[in-house]
C-alpha cells in the first residue's frame, strides 16, 4: 500500500469510526426517548381511563344508592337495582356487570348467557383468574382497577381491558364496568412505527453524511493523486527532454571532433602522401602507396559519414527542410528505394530540439524503411507548416503491417516507440497508419504563434 493511500485510510477510519459512534449514541438516544415519549402517553391514556371509570362507577352507585341505603335485603329491591344497571350503557362496547364474591354472574347487559353461572375459575389467555382478580380489587378501599381479557361485544373478538369494581358489602356484590383497551395498543404500536421511522430516517442522513464525507476524502485523495501524476509526468517529460538533448549535445560535440579533429588530422596525412607520390621521379607511385592512399580516402569518407549521421551541419547552418534533403539524397544513395522531400507552406524557423526531434523522427522512419518495409519501390518525406504547428509524414509504398499486433508484442516496434517518446519529450506527438501499398508515420509538433 503507497504512502498516500495510508494517509488517506487513516484519514477515513477515525471519520468512520466517529460516524458510527454518533450513529449507535443518536440511535441509542432517539430510543430512549421514544420510550418515554410512549410511556407518558401509555400513562396519560390510563390516566385518563381510570377517571373516566370512576366517573361511570360512581353513576352506577348512584343508580342504586336510595335502594341500596334503604337497608332493604329482598330480592324485590335487588332486582331493581340489577334492573337500573342492566338500562346503563354507554357507546357500543360500554356496559356495567354484577357478580357475588363467589364469582357467579348476577347481571351482563351484553352477555345474558352468562347470568347465572360460576366465573371463579375463569382465565384468559395470559392464565389470569379473571373474577378472582376483581372480586380482590372491588374489596380495596374505594374499588380498584384490573387488567384482563374479555370478548368485546361490537367486534365478538377478546381484547385487553381495564376494568373498574366496587363492592357492596350488605348484599354481596360486586359492581363493575370497564372500558376495551385496543385502540390504546393502536395508538402505541402507530407511536412505535413513527419511531422506528425516525430512527431510520436518523440513520440514513448519518449513513449519507459519511457517504458524503468518504466521498470528499476520496476526492481529495484521487485530486492529490492526480496532480501527483500530473507532476510525476511533467517531471518525466522534463528529464526525458533533458536526456534527449544531453545526448544531442554528445553528439553534436563527436561530430566536431570527428569533423575539425580526426577528419582534418586525415585529410593533412592525405596531402602529404600526394605530395610524397608528387614529388618522386617516377611517374607511376609505388602500389603500396597508392593502396595507402585509397584506404585514407575510403577511411576519410567514412568519418565524414559518422560526423554527419551523427548530427549533421546542415541541419544547424541551413534549417530542417535541408537537412531532411540531404539525408533523403543519402537514402537513396544507399540502393534499392527512391527517397524524396517535399516541402509544403512557408518554412519558419523551429526551436533547436523541435528540429532536432523531427530529423531523428524522419531519421529512425527511415531505418524502418529499409529494414521493414518488404515491396517498398519509393518513400517521400513531407514537411508541412502550418499556422500553429509543424507535421513530418513519412511515407512509403510497401507491403504494410498489422500495427495493434505489433503494439502488442514488446519486442517488437523499439524504433516506433523511441519515436513517440521522442515526440512526447518535446509536446508532440506520433500518428501510424498501416495498410497495404502505404505505410505513413506522421509526426505534429504545435509551434508558438
Amino acid at each position: 500500500m503507497r504512502l498516500r493511500t495510508k494517509i488517506i485510510a487513516l484519514a477515513a477510519a477515525p471519520l468512520l469510526l466517529a460516524l458510527v459512534l454518533v450513529a449507535l449514541a443518536v440511535w441509542h438516544q432517539e430510543r430512549d426517548l421514544a420510550q418515554r415519549e410512549r410511556s407518558l402517553i401509555e400513562d396519560s391514556y390510563m390516566a385518563q381511563r381510570r377517571s373516566e371509570l370512576r366517573t361511570y362507577g360512581a353513576l352506577a352507585i348512584s343508580t342504586i344508592k336510595l335502594l341500596y341505603d334503604s337497608g332493604r335485603q329482598d330480592d324485590a329491591a335487588q332486582a331493581e337495582a340489577l334492573r337500573r344497571l342492566a338500562a346503563l350503557d354507554y357507546g357500543s362496547d360500554g356496559y356495567f356487570f354484577v357478580y357475588d364474591l363467589q364469582g357467579r354472574s348476577l347481571m351482563h347487559s351484553r352477555q345474558p348467557e352468562l347470568v347465572g353461572q360460576s366465573l371463579w375459575d375463569l382465565r384468559d389467555t395470559q392464565g389470569r383468574y379473571t373474577l378472582r382478580d376483581l372480586i380482590r380489587a372491588a374489596q380495596q378501599p374505594g374499588g380498584g382497577f384490573v387488567d384482563y381479557e374479555w370478548r368485546k361485544p361490537s367486534s365478538e373478538q377478546t381484547a385487553p381491558k381495564l376494568g373498574y369494581v366496587i363492592v357492596l358489602p350488605r348484599w354481596n356484590w360486586v359492581v363493575g364496568t370497564g372500558l376495551y383497551l385496543d385502540d390504546i395498543q393502536d395508538t402505541l404500536a402507530a407511536v412505535d412505527r413513527q419511531m422506528n421511522a425516525n430512527v431510520t430516517v436518523t440513520l440514513l442522513w448519518i449513513a449519507a453524511i459519511a457517504a458524503l464525507c468518504l466521498l470528499a476524502v476520496s476526492a481529495a485523495g484521487l485530486w492529490l493523486n492526480l496532480s501527483e501524476h500530473r507532476s510525476a509526468a511533467a517531471q518525466l517529460r522534463l528529464l526525458a527532454r533533458r536526456v534527449v538533448q544531453s545526448q544531442e549535445d554528445e553528439r553534436h560535440h563527436l561530430a566536431r571532433e570527428l569533423h575539425d579533429g580526426t577528419s582534418q588530422a586525415l585529410v593533412g596525412v592525405k596531402l602529404q602522401i600526394e605530395a610524397y607520390i608528387d614529388s618522386l621521379a617516377t611517374p607511376d607511385a609505388p602500389p603500396a602507396l597508392t593502396k595507402a592512399l585509397q584506404r585514407l580516402n575510403d577511411a576519410l569518407q567514412e568519418v565524414r559519414g559518422l560526423s554527419h549521421g551523427l548530427r549533421p551541419a546542415l541541419l544547424d547552418t541551413l534549417g530542417l527542410p535541408a537537412a531532411l534533403d540531404r539525408l533523403a539524397q543519402d537514402f537513396s544513395d544507399q540502393g534499392g528505394i527512391e527517397a524524396s522531400t517535399v516541402v509544403q507552406g512557408v518554412p519558419r524557423p523551429l526551436l533547436p530540439e523541435a528540429k532536432t526531434a523531427l530529423f531523428r523522427v524522419a531519421q529512425e522512419a527511415l531505418t524502418n524503411v529499409h529494414k521493414h518495409a518488404a515491396g517498398a519501390a519509393c518513400v517521400t518525406l513531407t514537411l508541412q507548416f502550418d499556422a500553429a504547428s509543424v507535421r513530418l509524414r513519412v511515407q512509403d509504398d510497401g507491403h504494410g503491417f498489422d500495427v495493434p499486433a505489433l503494439q502488442m508484442d514488446a519486442r517488437r516496434g523499439i524504433g516506433l516507440r523511441n519515436m513517440r517518446e521522442r515526440m512526447a519529450a518535446v509536446g508532440g506527438r506520433l500518428r501510424l497508419r498501416s495498410e497495404p501499398g502505404a505505410t505513413t508515420i506522421e509526426a505534429e509538433l504545435p509551434t508558438p504563434a
